[in-house]
């Protein structure tokens, strides 16, 4: 008896997954970056890193802070890999560049050790957080692979094209 509800259940679960597949706009949250403006974002940031001539990893995180969409550049450090996606994610969680979020996180400033928080934050420029129309934080970018000024401007074209 017991065999057959969880095999009942299973089946049920099953098929409501299903019906949802079947009209993914009722998994849609507002307010939430749509795949289709990450990929413009990491199409804008690759079109700029080309231009600066840098190689870079580029992360996408939701409202959320959870990874949308990832593009590494050929050639681009496997260690900026992970630095990419914590800049996105830090800009999410406090709402903030991270290059603004690594001024307060200085010595004697009142952030001190934050990056170590949150299984660990990257407080150095690069994570820039993406804005709809109506100014309203639907996700944030991350950049590595270059010098922090080449990441932050990467970042930021990323950012304004994801609209």
């Amino acid at each position: 008896m017991f065999r057959k509800a969880v095999i009942t259940f299973a089946l049920g679960t099953l098929m409501a997954g299903a019906s949802l597949a079947a009209d993914a706009s009722k998994l849609i949250l507002p307010g939430d970056i749509t795949l289709e403006q990450a990929d413009k974002a990491i199409d804008a940031a690759k079109a700029k890193a080309k231009e600066q001539g840098t190689l870079m990893n580029i992360a996408i995180v939701d409202a959320g802070g959870n990874l949308k969409a990832f593009a590494r550049m050929e050639g681009a450090f496997l260690g900026s890999v992970d630095i990419s996606i914590k800049k996105a994610k830090t800009a999410r969680l406090f709402n903030m560049p991270t290059k603004d979020l690594g001024a307060l996180a200085q010595v004697g400033q009142p952030l001190y050790g934050i990056e170590v928080t949150n299984d660990g934050l990257v407080v150095f420029g690069g994570g820039e957080l993406i804005k709809d129309k109506d100014g309203v934080i639907i996700g944030a970018i991350g950049v590595s692979g270059s010098s922090v000024e080449d990441d932050m401007a990467v970042a930021q074209a990323g950012a304004a094209a994801a609209n």
